[in-house]
């Protein structure tokens, strides 16, 4: 079938590396800057409730991105299988994995919702969230886990659509709920056109109308325009298996970021309300700087994964060194930006001093380290192209648990919340070229074993490598 047809699917073992760079970095930086954006632009909104609304979506944002990761997680197993699938031309087994797939994120993200609508206040209480921020976080969780649900299926969604080659829907997919939470929010928030005015509430039903339509544009590329539904739940066990197998290494290094971010937050509670909030409103705005150096990190998969396969061993090297390079540059960019704009910024979105404090000392701090963030991001996805996800999770543990936690507890004591935020960028500095020096090693090492197996012919069928 031609919409199978392997011979369709981009090939990236020729041609010039940069150009490839920045065919797969583009469309997906775009999507993730539109979420990033998006996000950014409801905070504005929320800015003009008042701090104490700031402080509670800030209570939430580690669990948005510990869900998200799990979800990801997910999504890059089915990936992977889906992948292989479609390059043996197995219409019947893609569509098996994607159905599977699909039923698997339903059972994991309702599931979730209905645990932390239930145990919703017992987390925020944990991570230090008081009295009426308490209340407000734990009300705008509940609706907010109506629409995971539907965000966790698009999420997944995306992943599939990309190992179909199709680099341009999953952007769009991204692309329609921050502009539904852009348009559509300030009416439920703030009561335009005599809509009733539900505050910060208005904001998580927007967030729940977007996500539903990114359901909707996923359904329609599954249902209609691929027409990949498999009604057999025969071998779901196993394909389940195959997915979480990948998924689950996957999964836990995504989860790595979130739980420092969780972290850092229940850290600064200790300071009060006005320090998480200005932490909240920093933190949105150096994600959008950070979204960059993640869309250069998608491309290193598809990049290495094939050039590596196909023993173009300084193709590969070419693409690391350029994704790497890219992302210093960058960072320094983002950096100058962010420290000279991070007033303006900040007051755009709530003025209220210490507020203001708080995110300006962050913006003067964090993004010195978004480039080095970078290569953290770059040399994890390598190590997963490489089908090696343990040295990705084993970095991304030893940065949250024996550089980040010391540095923060020791900074958090010596200079109170701009500590925080100094051992944050420290560590991401430390581990960052850790990162580059370690994978070398590991490529190094790799390419030395294929070069042995193929000079004493060797075949490399069960290779861990292969």
């Amino acid at each position: 079938m031609a919409k199978n047809n392997p011979a369709r699917h981009a090939t990236y073992t020729r041609g010039p590396i940069a150009r490839h760079v920045a065919h797969l970095s583009t469309v997906m930086i775009f999507g993730f800057l539109a979420m990033t954006l998006g996000q950014l632009v409801e905070l504005v909104y929320v800015g003009q409730l008042g701090t104490q609304q700031l402080a509670a979506i800030t209570y939430m944002f580690p669990i948005t991105m510990a869900l998200n990761a799990l979800t990801r997680g997910i999504g890059i197993g089915a990936s992977t299988i889906i992948a292989q699938a479609m390059g043996e031309s197995n219409r019947d087994k893609t569509a098996r994995t994607i159905t599977h797939c699909y039923i698997l994120v339903l059972m994991f993200t309702c599931s979730i919702s209905i645990a932390g609508y239930l145990a919703a206040e017992t987390v925020f209480r944990g991570l230090g969230a008081q009295s009426t921020v308490l209340s407000l976080a734990v009300n705008y969780s509940h609706i907010w886990f109506i629409g995971f649900p539907c965000m966790g299926i698009a999420m997944v969604s995306n992943g599939s659509i990309r190992s179909f080659g199709n680099a341009t829907y999953p952007g769009f997919i991204m692309a329609s709920a921050p502009l539904v939470q852009v348009i559509v929010g300030p009416f439920l928030i703030f009561g335009w056109l005599g809509i009733p005015a539900l505050g910060l509430m208005g904001a998580a039903w927007a967030f729940v109308i977007g996500s539903l339509l990114q359901l909707l544009l996923a359904a329609y590329w599954y249902l209609i325009k691929e027409a990949l539904l498999h009604a057999s739940l025969q071998d779901f066990y196993q394909s389940s298996s195959h997915i979480l197998m990948v998924g689950i290494p996957a999964a836990a290094t995504n989860l790595i970021q979130p739980l420092s971010t969780a972290f850092a937050t229940w850290m600064l509670s200790q300071f009060g309300t006005d320090i998480v909030a200005g932490f909240g409103v920093a933190s949105r705005i150096e994600a959008v700087a950070g979204m960059v150096v993640i869309g250069i990190s998608t491309s290193v998969v598809p990049l290495v994964g094939q050039n590596w396969g196909a023993r173009q061993f300084d193709r590969v090297q070419q693409a690391l060194t350029i994704c790497y390079t890219a992302c210093i540059i960058w960072g320094l960019i983002a950096a100058i930006v962010l420290w000279f704009g991070a007033s303006f910024f900040v007051s755009s979105i709530n003025d209220d001093p210490d507020l203001m404090d708080t995110a300006v000392s962050f913006l003067h701090i964090i993004p010195i380290s978004i480039g080095f963030m970078g290569l953290i991001t770059v040399a994890n996805h390598a190590f997963n192209a490489l089908r090696q996800p343990m040295p990705a999770l084993i970095l991304s543990i030893a940065r949250l648990l024996i550089v980040y936690v010391p540095l923060a507890l020791v900074g958090s004591y010596l200079y109170g919340y701009v500590g925080v935020f100094a051992a944050t960028a420290l560590a991401n500095i430390l581990v960052g070229v850790f990162a580059v020096y370690w994978h070398q090693k590991v490529m190094a090492r790799s390419r030395r074993h294929f070069e042995q197996e193929i000079a004493g012919n060797v075949s490399t069928s069960g290779s861990l490598y292969n």
